[in-house]
């Protein structure tokens, strides 16, 4: 399959910006070197690992058999979140395929859903006030 040499509006520019990201998280934290303390966060580590799958998902769409040439790269996701104790993102099947794909457009949202986060005073109640 030979690829068009322009893409659809938006895409080289959003698959430029993520090769960018991708160049400057390396350069951030290959100072640290493997196993340093530091270097990641639970919450970094799943920020790149969705976004290695997320852009997996993308590419999946470039030709019909692409999916399946990128099962591999689910399946070691899957596994690294597995070693780093992540919540795992998609289920995969038997020949490690996501068993459903992504059906919101922007995955992240979901994710933070599901975070727990302190709760926001309420507008109606003023905060306590002291009188002197």
């Amino acid at each position: 399959m030979e690829l068009p040499t322009i893409a659809a509006p938006g895409v080289g520019e959003r698959a430029d910006a993520v090769a960018d990201a991708a160049c400057h998280l390396y350069d951030t934290i290959a100072p640290w070197g493997t196993g340093a303390p530091g270097g990641w966060s639970r919450s970094a580590a799943e920020d790149a690992a969705e976004a290695i799958e997320t852009t997996a998902h993308a590419l999946a769409s470039v030709d019909p058999g692409a999916e399946v040439v990128l099962a591999p790269v689910h399946a070691a996701l899957a596994d690294l979140r597995r070693r780093l104790g992540l919540a795992s993102a998609d289920a995969l099947s038997g020949d490690g395929l996501p068993v459903t794909p992504r059906t919101v457009g922007n995955p992240r949202r979901t994710r933070w859903a599901r975070v727990l986060t302190a709760a926001a005073p309420s507008p109606r109640q003023p905060p306590s006030r002291t009188t002197s």
